[in-house]
């Protein structure tokens, strides 16, 4: 039997390999119930930073470097065949990070390796040790996959065999390679090392087990970068969870993302951040809100510990710290001011003077002091008597007057005490006596805590109180230390009456206060939302506020908070009752039906889809390559789309030379003057109700009133009489040959319940194919599948505006010709509604693999 590959060893340049085992003696393991000749690796690849390049980006700056390399030591992956002296061969192939390890589409480049992708070396006799140091990975295109996973998977098959492959093993591997083409993630590939010993012939057809290496990630997935915290705006929170946290991080998938927080100890506590697809800001930062700590009742802060977490692979960030603090019940210290120990009288007035000693009179005055204490007592004693006749305090008070202004350590004046205490009598006297101060500002004065005594008045919930300061001209604008007008204060506890009395008495102000944000960017309607008060609600807008304001973090308006908290009641109260925008964008240009979409909530998506939601709409964040998406290069010039990320396109993929505004005004699918397609809230969506829900709707759009009856010449390009004659060769309810049969194949078997009383089942099937991205050359191959080569001829001979095949393209690289289909561009997007390219319902055409962001 001639020796496979011996056209690929002719000329080996072995310089390339180093053979040496002195720099690994010390990582060989103990191998002590291996019985006679075994394969290791000695030194596995480096599981991140290496970049898989395309054919037309030429080779990588240095070969696959091992796990172990460091700056000024470089070291490569490392093989030895154990318990074993001779002549062996070592083969080397990518295969995928699964179990088991299957064949991969991508291939290995270099000085050793042959077109198939296989990299091969011998070793021996006395030195049984490979170092291989000039490997890359060949990242292939989608449109390439099924070829090369076809030819790859029969080379496998017929290695060591005189026989040509049969039919039946043809079918196989035909099945296998559109399976692999389906689950197979291009962002992360194994090397699989197989020796093969001489066989009494003298040729290497005696294989060891082979060995797999640890994954090896593409570096320019988000998927493979290490997980990084670089920053917090926040390191402490309530007991109770819900406080909003922003994190800066190293790239992410938003897909594939959790914040997780613990305890030190193995089987201890843990939770999750609560956070959506649109709260991850183009792969660096993600906005989550804490989850609450298991013991609600805390008598002292808690630390705990947080990480980012993959969901798929589980790798996970260095921990930062974070602490849990107890409720604080009182943060205004109302009760605690209540509390407070009133003084005794014998601690004023028994023991004598304070002055000095006993009988100590004036001294220490000189004779006009002295006679202005003689004028303040003969006051207060008229005072007093008048107090007595009368049995009115303000009697005492107008001679006191002046203290009014006097303020505590905690910095309250009378009046703030008196509001404190709810003494409602005392307060009037009070009011009227600080009155009749001239230009004096007492009754505006705060606390150290910044409560001036309206607020104080608002957050106790007197009612008589707030309406007398409105009345003696407190100064209803004046903020608190978290920057909360009066409206925020009463709307914080949802208090209905309060916010009544408020408005009832603002006037002029109202306007004002009705658009004064806090200092976490909040207007009074928000938080009306955030206690979800529908009376609340009502009441502001009938006064005037804005139903769509933007809150001033992100730009949500109060359906976007409706629908965060999944409140199907306060966002169909603000939809249907108040005209909510369904349409509103944040500052990233999310509307309500991304945010639904992102949640995953079937019965909100629904509700603003009935109310108008755009299910077009684009966000402002490009579509980009994720370490998911990766594994699902679009059809429409990869190689070029990662040339140009090479080139530092990475962070934006696309430029849209139009502003902002001007994107927003267009027609849905347009762009500017480069092409870039943006998220829409199918691209948010991982719920299968919820992307089914959206493409029904899709087909029921004003534009598509009659979907069971398309338009001839409109679906995927064709003319009317091939599309007529798909149509008549479908509808025949021939098992196994007709539209239901097809369905199957395109991944949308569970819209046959939906279309098989329609007029035309299979030009509706057609155009709900086209809406999933579908090509034709994904339907030729469904039908041929099929054995419907009648259909096939027709598709075939019709005149259409895409190349249905790909020419060879030959492109010269330093890693040697090679053989690279040209890319062709997508097929024409649906020219009404071009919904995203995506899986749908349930599996994707077998000619593309679909991603949903």
């Amino acid at each position: 039997m001639d020796e496979p590959y011996n056209a690929c060893l002719d000329g080996i340049d072995y310089d390339d390999f180093q053979f040496s085992s002195h720099m690994m003696e010390q990582k060989e393991p103990l191998m002590e119930t291996a019985e006679g000749p075994y394969l290791i690796i000695i030194e596995q690849p480096k599981q991140r930073g290496f970049r898989f390049r395309y054919g037309c980006e030429g080779p990588s700056h240095g070969g696959l470097p091992g796990a172990s390399s460091e700056k000024g030591r470089k070291t490569y992956p490392t093989v030895k065949i154990c318990n074993y002296g001779g002549v062996a061969r070592i083969e080397v192939d990518l295969v995928t990070h699964s179990d088991p390890p299957r064949v991969h589409a991508h291939s290995l480049v270099g000085k050793q390796c042959n077109e198939a992708g296989n990299c091969i070396v011998t070793v021996g006799p006395k030195d049984m040790t490979a170092q291989f140091n000039n490997l890359g990975v060949l990242h292939v295109t989608k449109k390439n996959m099924m070829e090369i996973m076809k030819d790859k998977l029969k080379q496998q098959k017929i290695r060591n065999r005189n026989q040509a492959l049969t039919e039946s093993e043809l079918r196989e591997i035909e099945v296998e390679a559109k399976e692999l083409k389906k689950v197979m993630d291009l962002s992360i590939v194994r090397l699989r090392f197989t020796a093969y010993l001489r066989d009494s012939n003298g040729n290497f057809t005696l294989p060891l087990n082979p060995v797999i290496s640890d994954p090896i990630h593409d570096s320019k997935s988000p998927g493979a970068s290490n997980l990084k915290i670089s920053r917090m705006d926040k390191t402490a929170g309530s007991v109770r969870g819900g406080d909003e946290v922003y994190l800066l991080c190293d790239k992410v998938q938003k897909d594939d993302i959790e914040v997780r927080f613990y305890e030190d100890d193995e089987n201890g506590w843990q939770a999750f951040g609560d956070f959506s697809p649109t709260d991850v800001h183009k792969q660096y930062a993600i906005v989550f809100r804490t989850p609450p700590y298991h013991k609600p009742k805390i008598d002292r802060p808690v630390t705990v510990f947080l990480q980012l977490k993959r969901k798929r692979g589980g790798d996970v960030s260095d921990s930062k710290q974070f602490t849990y603090y107890p409720v604080v019940e009182d943060k205004e210290e109302v009760e605690r001011k209540r509390k407070k120990v009133l003084p005794q009288f014998p601690q004023h007035f028994g023991g004598g003077s304070h002055m000095g000693g006993a009988g100590g009179g004036s001294s220490g005055f000189g004779s006009g002091g002295a006679l202005r204490m003689l004028a303040l007592a003969q006051r207060s004693a008229r005072a007093l008597l008048d107090y007595s006749v009368t049995a009115d305090p303000r009697m005492l008070l107008a001679v006191q007057r002046h203290l009014a202004a006097s303020q505590d350590e905690n910095g309250d004046t009378p009046l703030h005490l008196a509001i404190i205490h709810e003494q409602t009598t005392v307060i009037e006297q009070l009011i009227q006596v600080i009155l009749s101060i001239p230009n004096q500002q007492i009754i505006n004065v705060a606390n150290h805590l910044q409560q001036t005594p309206l607020h104080l008045a608002v957050i106790t919930k007197q009612h008589q109180v707030v309406g007398l300061l409105l009345q003696a001209h407190a100064d209803p604008t004046l903020l608190d230390r978290y920057g909360n007008s009066l409206l925020h204060l009463a709307l914080q506890t949802g208090d209905e009456a309060m916010l009544k009395t408020l408005l009832g008495h603002l006037g002029s102000s109202a306007p004002c206060l009705l658009s004064t944000p806090n200092y976490h960017g909040l207007l009074p309607v928000h938080l009306a939302v955030r206690v979800k008060s529908l009376a609340c609600l009502d009441l502001l807008v009938r006064m005037g506020a804005d139903v769509n304001a933007m809150e001033r973090q992100g730009g949500r308006t109060p359906l976007h908070l409706a629908v965060e908290m999944e409140n199907l009641n306060v966002a169909g109260h603000l939809v249907k009752k108040l005209g909510a925008d369904v349409n509103a964008r944040t500052f990233a240009g999310n509307t309500p039906l991304h945010l639904a979409a992102g949640l995953g909530s079937p019965i909100l998506t629904k509700m603003l889809i009935k109310a108008g939601g755009d299910i077009l709409c684009e966000n402002d964040e490009p579509v980009r390559s994720s370490s998911s998406e990766a594994s699902s290069d679009t059809d429409s010039g990869p190689e070029e789309q990662e040339a140009g990320m090479e080139l530092g396109e990475s962070d934006t993929e696309c430029t849209d030379t139009s502003t902002a505004a001007e994107h927003r005004s267009r027609e849905p699918g347009t762009r500017g003057a480069k092409q870039c397609r943006r998220h829409t809230p199918f691209d948010l969506t991982r719920s299968h109700k919820v992307r089914e829900i959206l493409l029904r709707a899709s087909l029921q759009s004003p534009e598509m009133e009659h979907p069971a009856a398309p338009r001839p010449g409109t679906i995927l390009s064709l003319d009317s009489n091939t599309l007529q004659g798909l149509e008549q060769l479908l509808n025949q309810d021939r098992s196994g040959s007709d539209w239901t049969e097809l369905a199957q194949r395109l991944g949308l078997r569970s819209l046959v319940e939906t279309y098989k009383d329609t007029a035309s089942p299979s030009g509706s099937l057609l155009l709900s194919y086209e809406l999933a991205g579908g090509s034709l050359g994904g339907l030729l191959e469904a039908l041929d599948s099929m054995g419907l080569s009648e259909g096939v001829r027709m598709l075939r001979k019709a005149e259409t505006a895409d190349k249905l095949q790909s020419t060879e393209l030959k492109e010269d690289s330093a890693y040697g010709s090679q053989s690279v289909e040209e890319e062709q561009p997508p097929a024409p997007p649906l020219k009404l509604h071009p919904l995203p390219s995506a899986e749908l319902l349930g599996e994707p055409p077998h000619s593309q693999q679909q991603q949903v962001h």
